[in-house]
């Protein structure tokens, strides 16, 4: 392989029997329901996305997963990611299809986890209020070794991801509370406690210009920046300003073309660097779940995103092989657009682009 492509995983396709669920969304809620609900805003809109190969499937299901795994090992995708949720205090939500991929030994597919550390608000997951769904606790010591022995069976199984020996951990926030520092350093000495050579955390961060020095800072071995909005800090031409303005006027969502967006989502002078993992994107909708208020990435084609990935694996090609990692963002997160299961639109050629920049010829 010219680069370690891990595909960041969405848990939520299974109604989980949370009484949270019910409250929020009604019962039988799943992604897919963000999903069915997508509508057309504008001529060159691409909705409603209809999943092909895999259909509408439900994660509680082995043979769905395994197929999954088969899918993205076929065409380059070296592991899953899988968006990791634990609110403080034992909370944790979504966790199920996971721990039964832990439990049972199938699918034989490598994984990791990312602890998504974010306090859900109603907005951002479907629900038209801005409201507080659940709060995202830091508990102190107690609760982060209570943390830790949850995900050490994870840490332990033969197919979890590691850098550099080390289990690979990502925090989807390090900045967002100074108990992170205190976080990291309680689970580094109960790695070591534990038989572990390590954890080898990744701190992820989305923004225009990610502060990947501040990351560092936390304590983490290297940094995953995300510049999906990296183009909403660069000056726009009187044209595009027009342009916005009108579209709020005509009141449909904000819309960028994939080709424009997509010139700002690598850095060469960060993403070359030993410990600086950079991220590809193969699109972005966020209109299922919010509606007009979300925005939209364009005209987005199975060859420019391979474009897009080729330069990522350019960045990363004078790295040690160990640290030749980029995250996909995402393999499947249907309700933001952002995924490359087969839909009926481009069948498999998303994963073909995937498999012409990332496998060996």
């Amino acid at each position: 392989m010219k680069a370690r492509l891990l595909a960041l995983y969405l848990p939520q396709f299974h109604p989980p029997p949370i009484p949270e669920n019910d409250l929020w969304r009604g019962k039988g809620f799943t992604e897919w329901t963000n999903v069915g609900k997508a509508r057309r805003y504008f001529r060159n809109h691409y909705q409603p996305r209809v999943p092909a190969d895999l259909g509408y499937y439900d994660l509680r299901v082995a043979e769905t997963r395994q197929a999954q795994a088969d899918m993205a090992r076929e065409y380059g995708v070296e592991g899953f990611v899988y968006w990791h949720y634990w609110f403080g205090n034992g909370k944790r939500l979504l966790e199920r299809p996971f721990n039964e991929v832990l439990a049972s030994g199938e699918p034989d597919f490598p994984f990791a986890l990312a602890w998504a550390n974010e306090s859900w608000r109603g907005f951002a997951h479907g629900i038209t209020n801005r409201n507080m769904l659940i709060e995202q606790l830091y508990g102190g010591v107690e609760d982060y070794t209570a943390h830790f022995r949850a995900v050490l069976p994870a840490f332990r199984d033969h197919r979890y991801i590691t850098v550099d020996g080390k289990p690979l951990f990502m925090i989807y926030r390090p900045l967002a509370d100074p108990e992170v520092k205190v976080f990291i350093a309680t689970w580094r000495e109960l790695a070591e406690k534990n038989g572990l050579p390590g954890i080898y955390f990744v701190g992820h961060e989305n923004a225009p210009v990610p502060n990947v020095g501040a990351i560092f800072s936390t304590g983490v071995d290297a940094v995953n920046p995300l510049r999906l909005v990296g183009y909403f800090n660069v000056r726009h031409s009187f044209f595009e300003r027009q342009r916005v303005k009108f579209d709020r006027w005509r009141k449909i969502p904000l819309n960028y073309p994939y080709e424009r967006m997509a010139a700002y989502f690598l850095n060469g002078d960060e993403d070359t660097r030993e410990n600086v993992f950079p991220s590809v994107i193969p699109n972005w909708d966020h209109t299922p779940r919010s509606g007009k208020e979300g925005w939209i990435v364009t005209d987005s084609t199975p060859e420019l995103f391979g474009k897009h990935l080729r330069e990522a694996v350019e960045m990363v090609r004078g790295k040690a092989p160990e640290h030749r990692i980029i995250l996909l963002k995402s393999w499947n997160e249907w309700a933001e657009g952002n995924y490359v299961e087969p839909d009926l639109k481009w069948g498999r050629g998303y994963l073909e682009a995937i498999r012409r920049e990332v496998m060996d010829e």
